[in-house]
């Protein structure tokens, strides 16, 4: 049984609920979920749990959010190698280039990527189960 912290920030509540889907996936698959918003958390609370759901919607020019998000991401991406770790946000324009930018880094960072989720603006039916998948692949 894993112990995931589900770490996420959003600004019109899409990627919370996107959030809330991982934790509910990993709990249906017999793991534990934390949904901890980015600014409380940090590289100190890693040894905590035992898988990582990193959510954020793009911003601005197919980029992470940059105020809270990224400065946490930066400060936590170094201690998370060797760990079990999904990726997941919403969007609203453009084609979610964001993603595959933010792939790309955790690869170039070594990190054990599993899957990512995206969703155009609030999660349909397709992106729930996506989220839920997402989540059991954690736990």
């Amino acid at each position: 049984m894993s112990k995931v912290a589900v770490v996420y920030w959003s600004g019109t509540g899409n990627t919370e609920a996107m959030a809330d889907l991982v934790a509910q996936g990993v709990r249906a698959a017999g793991g534990t979920a934390d949904l901890v918003q980015c600014s409380d958390f940090s590289a100190d609370r890693i040894a905590d749990f035992d898988a990582f759901a990193f959510g954020c919607p793009a911003m601005g020019d197919e980029e992470l959010e940059d105020t809270e998000f990224l400065p946490m991401y930066d400060e936590v991406e170094p201690a998370l190698s060797g760990q079990k770790v999904a990726l997941f946000g919403s969007y609203d324009w453009n084609d979610g280039e964001w993603m595959e930018l933010w792939e790309q880094r955790a690869d170039e960072a070594g990190l054990n990527v599993v899957d990512s989720v995206i969703a155009k603006d609030y999660p349909d039916d397709e992106a729930t189960a996506e989220c839920m998948r997402l989540g059991a692949l954690l736990a």
